[in-house]
This record gives structure tokens, C-alpha cells and sequence, in this order.
């Protein structure tokens, strides 16, 4: 038994490292596509809305995949309930988001992010919900049920299927309007979703019958659900709320300072937009390196095997220094070049260069992050969280009244990362 459980675990972990490897290069593709077609105006527009597009996902997604899995992985009640049943309230809850996001729309175009051009964005957020929701339920019950398979398949046809809308119809739409196609960009998650979906529907078991019962919400499989979930929602909540801050932060203190809508786009397209994506892409590597070290640290820490655990951490953080060092080395003496390859533009190399110096610090956050998740202290995750938060926002509200440019987003992300880093550090020692 314990073999097959090995086999089973190793099996998964390939699947997941390759088909996460193929996404992550499949998703660059999807941003150098992007940059090139849209610009950096509509790259600045698109990652404007990207907070409140993140905010919104992750209200209406309400961690459904993470209770879902765990619900379906204890393998204790009717899979066919927990699912089927959740669907229909969870579609709910997304109708009343769109119409609050109606509502709501030209405030926080006009009044948050002070730029009018991105009410039809805003809008177009809204219409992407309810499918997203319903994969991410769907995708929740495959990895229950440990089939990786699926879930990885239906990241890679995600992925494509966006590539070839964007490539096809984003350059028409740009000779309408560049709204149009900041739109559509958002719009593109629609079908892109109905494809996810469809590949889960294929790997559904052909014999499964649906009653009419199933589809009925039962009241203690709700509970059950909304137990796991919503802790886990209001923990996301914090990093979403914050991202959704910053571009409103930075609207109103630049206003003050007398800069106007294009110099805010244009360069925070190239921090959020450029910038950021590269010097996070080792992030990838080091999360599946803790992926696969996590079950045999979880089981050690079980059986009180603490030698061996702390000889799994530094294995851990090793292998995210070994990765992440050299990556940031060589952004540091090569910015220009490596802005070039990717987005063949040589904008934002002096805000490459010293984010390679700061965010190093955040290869070795997503291990120990997952660590502590592992040894239950996922309290102190979320408290770090929350006071990292209140630091970057602060930071970033009082360093922008500098006028030094969009500096102070990448400093305020590094203090922000400094203090995660350290306090959990702290506690996992304290543990251990």
C-alpha cells in the first residue's frame, strides 16, 4: 500500500512540475503577446483593472477548489452532492457580484482609479465570473480525487486557446479602439474558461448518472464546504484587497503631485506589467521543488521526527537560493538584455535592475510560507500577511508623496516581503 501511495505521489508531482511548466511558459507567451500587440499604454490600462479582476475572483471563487478537494480527498460523503450542489449557489452569489460590479463600475473607473477609460473593462470583468467559478469547482474535484491529469490539460488548452484569440482578434479590435481590446482581453478569459471546463467534462466517468437530489444543495454539505472555505477566502482577501489598493494609491498621490493619466499608465504598465512577471518567474521552480518536499515533511512532523523535517526545510530553502540567486545576478548586470529577449523593449531596465537586488527575498517567502502551512501555523501566515499588507500599503501611500517616480512600488514590496520573510522565520525556528 505504501508503494502505491509513493508511486501515486511521485506520478503526481510530474505531472504537476511539467504541466506547471508548460503553463508558465504558455502564460509568458500570452504577456510577450500581449505587450507587443496592446503596447505599453494598453498593458498599463489592462494591469490598472488587474487588482479589481483579482479581487473579484478570488469573492466569488470563495476557495471553493481547496474545500471541495479537501471534502472530496476525505472520500467520506457523496462527491456527486458536494459538487453538484455547490454549483448552483455559487452561480448565485456570481449573478449578484455581476450586477454589484454593474453598479459599481463607473465609481471605481471614475472615482478609484480615476481613469473613465476603464468602465468597459470594469464591465467586462463582471460577464467572466460565473465561468470561472464553475471550473474552479470542477478543477477542486479532480485534484480531490488526485487526477492531475485533467487539471493540468485544462491549464494548457486555458493557455492556448488565449493565444489564439488574442493573436486573431486583439490586433482588429485596436484599429477600433484600444478600450476595445483591453476588454477583450479580460472578455478572452470567457471562452478560455468554457474550454476548461469542457476538457473536465471529458474525463467525467461516462456511466455517472445525475439525480435530481444531487443538484438539490444539502444544508450540512454547505456547512461543510463554507467551514474550509471561507477562512480561507478572508486570508486571500488581504493580498487581494492590497493589490486592489495599490493602483488607487498611486492615482490619487500622483493627481497630487500634478502627473496625469498617461505618465500613470505607462508606468505602472511597465512595473506590473514588465517588470514584475520576469523577476518573478523562478517563484515556478521553487514552489514545485516545496510541492514535492511537503508530504515528507508533513509526514515526519506527524511522527515527531523533527531532525529530519528541519533537514527537509533546508533542503527546501536551499534549493530556492540555488535557483533564485543566479536568476537575480543575471538580471541585475543584464537588464536591458533581458527585456529585450522577452518583450523586445529596453523600457523599465533601471527598475529591473534594482527589483533583482530587493525581491530575492520572495524566492525563499513561497517555501516557507508553505512550510508553515505544513506544521499548522497557518495563523501566523495570515497575520504576517495581514501586517505585510498594512506595511506595503503604508509605505507605498507616504513614499509616493517623494515624486520618485513608481519606485516606491518596489520598495514597499520589499519591506513588505523583509517582514513575512523574518516573522516566519521566527515562528518556524520557535516550532522546530
Amino acid at each position: 500500500m505504501k508503494i502505491n501511495f509513493k508511486e501515486k505521489f511521485i506520478k503526481s508531482t510530474i505531472i504537476l512540475v511539467v504541466g506547471g511548466l508548460l503553463t508558465k511558459v504558455l502564460g509568458m507567451v500570452i504577456r510577450i503577446i500581449t505587450t507587443r500587440t496592446v503596447g505599453v499604454v494598453g498593458t498599463g490600462l489592462y494591469m490598472l483593472i488587474n487588482p479589481t479582476f483579482n479581487l473579484f475572483i478570488t469573492i466569488a471563487s470563495l476557495s471553493l477548489p481547496t474545500a471541495i478537494s479537501k471534502l472530496v480527498a476525505e472520500d467520506v460523503r457523496n462527491n456527486k452532492k458536494i459538487v453538484l450542489g455547490i454549483i448552483p449557489i455559487a452561480l448565485i452569489f456570481d449573478f449578484l457580484l455581476i450586477i454589484i460590479i454593474f453598479i459599481s463600475a463607473n465609481f471605481i473607473a471614475g472615482n478609484l482609479l480615476q481613469n473613465e477609460n476603464l468602465f468597459y473593462p470594469i464591465l467586462a470583468i463582471a460577464i467572466t465570473l460565473p465561468f470561472i467559478t464553475t471550473s474552479s469547482i470542477l478543477r477542486g474535484y479532480f485534484f480531490g480525487k488526485q487526477k492531475m491529469f485533467p487539471h493540468v490539460l485544462s491549464n494548457i488548452v486555458e493557455q492556448i486557446v488565449r493565444i489564439i484569440l488574442i493573436t486573431l482578434i486583439t490586433p482588429y479590435l485596436l484599429e477600433k479602439s484600444l478600450i476595445f481590446a483591453v476588454s477583450f482581453l479580460v472578455l478572452t478569459n470567457v471562452v478560455s474558461e468554457i474550454a476548461s471546463i469542457l476538457v473536465f467534462l471529458f474525463f467525467i466517468p461516462k456511466n455517472l448518472t445525475i439525480k435530481k437530489e444531487y443538484i438539490k444543495p444539502d444544508t450540512t454539505y454547505i456547512k461543510d464546504i463554507f467551514a474550509i472555505s471561507i477562512p480561507t477566502t478572508l486570508s486571500r482577501l488581504i493580498s487581494s484587497i492590497s493589490l486592489f489598493l495599490e493602483p488607487i494609491i498611486l492615482t490619487f498621490v500622483f493627481f497630487k503631485l500634478g502627473y496625469d493619466n498617461n505618465y500613470i499608465t505607462y508606468e505602472y504598465g511597465i512595473i506590473t506589467g514588465y517588470v514584475f512577471p520576469i523577476i518573478m518567474m523562478p517563484n515556478f521552480l521553487t514552489g514545485a521543488i516545496s510541492s514535492a518536499l511537503l508530504p515528507d515533511i508533513t509526514r515526519n512532523y506527524t511522527k515527531k521526527n523533527i531532525k529530519e523535517v528541519k533537514r527537509r526545510i533546508k533542503q527546501s530553502l536551499l534549493y530556492s537560493v540555488l535557483i533564485g540567486l543566479p536568476f537575480c545576478i543575471f538580471l541585475f548586470l543584464f537588464p536591458e538584455f533581458s527585456l529585450n529577449l522577452i518583450y523586445k523593449t529596453t523600457i523599465g531596465a533601471n527598475y529591473l535592475r534594482l527589483a533583482a537586488i530587493l525581491f530575492f527575498i520572495s524566492y525563499i517567502l513561497g517555501p516557507l510560507s508553505s512550510i508553515l502551512q505544513t506544521i499548522n501555523k497557518s495563523k501566523t501566515i495570515f497575520t504576517s500577511s495581514l501586517i505585510g499588507s498594512i506595511i506595503k500599503i503604508s509605505l507605498l501611500f507616504l513614499l509616493s508623496y517623494l515624486d520618485i517616480g513608481m519606485y516606491p512600488i518596489i520598495i514597499s514590496y520589499f519591506v513588505s516581503f523583509l517582514y513575512i520573510t523574518i516573522h516566519q522565520y521566527k515562528v518556524m525556528k520557535k516550532v522546530l
